[in-house]
């Protein structure tokens, strides 16, 4: 005969903590931007006009002028993944880049995706400099110190 037994407060604990474990290790899937509707890329042409455009493909995301010769139309989607406390990573994205001439009709348009691109860093507030190597404030004083001419109160003539 087989002896059964009731869960103890104690496996109950264990089976949540478990469960708990691996919700938190599951990605989670964020969707950015402009969600395209299948084919609709497809459907755009050279010489369509501006609404036609807005009529397929909706609003942009962002839109250009380059030296008045024409508007740029670009359709951004983001897709990152993020585990519990990790820094989020971007998977996938895609750019629509549809550009316009002086009357406003397409001429010309692509479609690029997250390996077409580069990435840069906004948020590092800094400035790269051309030429120079990491210098820091301290050595641009020092820097100075050594280049300058005090003239008679350190004993130098001027």
């Amino acid at each position: 005969m087989k002896k059964t037994t009731t869960p103890t407060p104690f496996k109950w604990f264990a089976a949540a903590s478990v469960a708990m474990f691996l919700a938190a290790c599951s990605p989670e899937v964020e969707h950015r931007g402009y969600v395209a509707k299948p084919g609709a890329f497809n459907q755009i042409s050279t010489g369509m006009s501006k609404m036609e455009v807005e009529g397929v493909l909706g609003s942009p995301s962002t839109t250009a002028s380059v030296n008045f010769k024409g508007d740029s139309f670009y359709y951004i989607t983001s897709i990152t993944e993020g585990r519990a406390f990790l820094m989020p990573k971007e998977t996938n994205r895609e750019v629509i880049a549809i550009r316009f001439d002086e009357q406003g009709q397409v001429k010309s348009f692509a479609q690029y995706g997250l390996e077409d691109g580069r990435i840069i860093d906004v948020n590092t507030r800094t400035t790269v400099v051309a030429g120079e190597a990491d210098v820091t404030f301290l050595n641009q004083i020092f820097r100075g110190v050594q280049s300058s001419t005090a003239g008679p109160v350190l004993g130098r003539k001027l």
